[in-house]
């Protein structure tokens, strides 16, 4: 099947940042210029230029043109997305790491989060997700098994804890915030770094239409990872 002249645009972009010939911060052809080098319109290089905008490859400076973005991965304070599709947009590798997959007793702290008694079963899943072979994010999650039945029966390591939650059990409401810590020794082993390197934590709770359904703890090296989000006022 023949790509269309965005997706051809957005391929040629990523293979260049790939094979090394445009660096970070490299400036990159304008609208004008990919529209001649691919016999194609104005809007069609637009729409290949935002796309990698938005999937946080480029990066643009009002009046100065667009450039290769910082290879620092980002993720929005607004919305919340599969790390897996996250990575794949960027045209990066993909693969995750399913450290425990067990049912334990909710200390005081987990109970709370999750609305259930101290002491009570819940489902707790410890994964590194990586991007290109490189760990990026530690995600530690408990999970409600009164809504979430069958969590401990999945395979992590072909979907995400997130991408089969939001099949399950629709997210409705969502709350979480950002830290930054200095990572234990078991974090900076499953994300090989070391004892200095400071971690951003982003602790966030999920709830479907019939209740809190996980608590998670997402871990990632300060060096690897950023997070943002863009705001319009009218």
């Amino acid at each position: 099947m023949t790509l269309a002249k965005y997706a051809e645009i957005k391929d040629f972009i990523v293979s260049q940042i790939q094979l090394g010939a445009w660096k970070e911060h490299a400036q990159v052809p304008s609208e004008n210029q990919l529209s001649d080098m691919f016999t194609c319109s104005r809007m069609t290089s637009r729409r290949a230029l935002t796309e990698l905008v938005d999937a946080g490859v480029l990066t643009r400076a009002q009046g100065m043109g667009t450039f290769v973005a910082e290879f620092k991965s980002q993720s929005s304070l607004l919305t919340i997305r599969n790390i897996a599709d996250e990575i794949k947009q960027r045209g990066h590798g993909y693969h995750a790491q399913c450290i425990e997959l067990a049912e334990i007793n909710a200390q005081a702290s987990i109970a709370i989060a999750l609305g259930v008694p101290v002491g009570r079963g819940v489902y707790h899943s410890l994964l590194v997700h990586f991007e290109q072979n490189v760990p990026l994010q530690l995600e530690e999650r408990f999970v409600n098994p009164v809504f979430i039945p069958d969590y401990l029966q999945q395979d992590f390591t072909q979907q995400t804890p997130h991408e089969y939650l939001s099949k399950v059990a629709p997210l409705t409401e969502a709350r979480h915030t950002v830290e930054a810590i200095i990572p234990s020794a078991c974090e900076q082993q499953y994300l090989a770094i070391a004892a200095t390197e400071p971690c951003l934590l982003v602790s966030r709770r999920t709830w479907s239409s019939q209740g809190a359904v996980s608590f998670a703890r997402l871990v990632h090296p300060g060096s690897k990872f950023r997070l943002g989000g863009h705001l319009t006022f009218t």
